[in-house]
C-alpha cells in the first residue's frame, strides 16, 4: 500500500529515516565533544572571566565566527579532502558526518555560551569565596545552574543538524531530507514530497516538545 501510495519501496523510507538519525546522532555527539569544550573556553577567557585570557578568547572567537560564517552547502565542498582523509571517502553517510560536525561544533559553542553566561555573577562570585577551583566551580556551579538552558541550546542544535542533513544529499548522504528531493522533487511526486515534509515537521515538533519539557522539570527542580 505505501509503495503504491509513495512509489517508493517502504524498506527505502526505512533505510532513509535510519541514515537521518545515525547522521543527526554521530554529528551531535562529536559536535559536542567539541562544542562543549570551546563554549567553556569563550566563557572562561572573555574579558572579567574567571580565566580572562585575551589571545585565547580572540582566537577561539574568531574561529568559530568564520566556521558558522560559510553557509553549509559550501563546507561540505571546501572540507571533502579532509573527509577523504577522515573516513577515507568523500561520499555516502560516513563522509556526510565530517561537515556536519564542523557545522554543528561551532554554532554548539555558540548556544552553550550564551547558556553559562545567563549564570549569575554572583554564584561564581560566592564559589570563589568558598575555595573553590576552577574545575569545582565548572562541575559544581557553573554547569549545573546553566543545565535547563544547556538542554534547550542542544534542542536547538538537533534541528539544526535535521535541516542540514537535506544538504547531505549532494555527497550521497542519504537520509529523508535527500529522499524528498531525490524520489520527490526530481521525480515530481509530490505526496512523497507532502510525506516527507509533515514527517520531518512532527519529529521537530517532537524533539522541540522534549527538550521544552526536560528543560521545564530541570527549572522546576532549582
Amino acid at each position: 500500500m505505501i509503495e503504491n501510495w509513495l512509489k517508493i519501496s517502504s524498506d527505502k523510507l526505512m533505510i532513509s529515516a535510519g541514515q537521518t538519525i545515525y547522521m543527526v546522532g554521530w554529528s551531535l555527539f562529536f559536535g559536542a565533544v567539541i562544542g562543549i569544550p570551546l563554549g567553556l573556553i569563550l566563557v572562561l577567557t572573555k574579558k572579567d572571566g574567571l580565566r580572562e585570557n585575551k589571545i585565547v578568547y580572540l582566537l577561539i572567537n574568531t574561529t568559530v565566527n568564520l566556521v558558522r560564517s560559510v553557509p553549509f552547502i559550501i563546507l561540505l565542498v571546501f572540507i571533502a579532502p579532509l573527509t577523504k582523509v577522515i573516513v577515507g571517502t568523500r561520499i555516502g553517510t560516513n563522509a556526510a558526518i565530517v561537515p556536519l560536525v564542523f557545522y554543528i561544533a561551532p554554532y554548539l559553542a555558540r548556544l552553550i555560551e550564551s547558556s553559562l553566561l545567563e549564570v549569575k555573577p554572583g554564584i561564581l562570585e560566592a564559589a570563589k569565596a568558598m575555595g573553590a577551583n576552577i574545575w569545582q566551580i565548572i562541575i559544581y556551579f557553573l554547569l549545573p545552574e546553566a543545565k535547563a538552558s544547556l538542554i534547550l541550546a542542544f534542542t536547538t542544535g538537533t534541528i539544526g543538524l535535521l535541516g542540514a542533513t537535506a544538504m547531505a544529499g549532494t555527497i550521497g548522504g542519504g537520509g529523508v531530507g535527500d529522499l524528498a528531493l531525490t524520489y520527490g522533487y526530481q521525480r515530481f511526486n509530490n505526496t512523497l514530497m507532502l510525506v516527507t515534509v509533515i514527517i520531518l515537521i512532527i519529529i521537530v515538533q517532537a524533539i522541540q516538545s522534549f527538550g521544552n519539557y526536560i528543560a521545564g522539570k530541570l527549572r522546576e527542580n532549582n
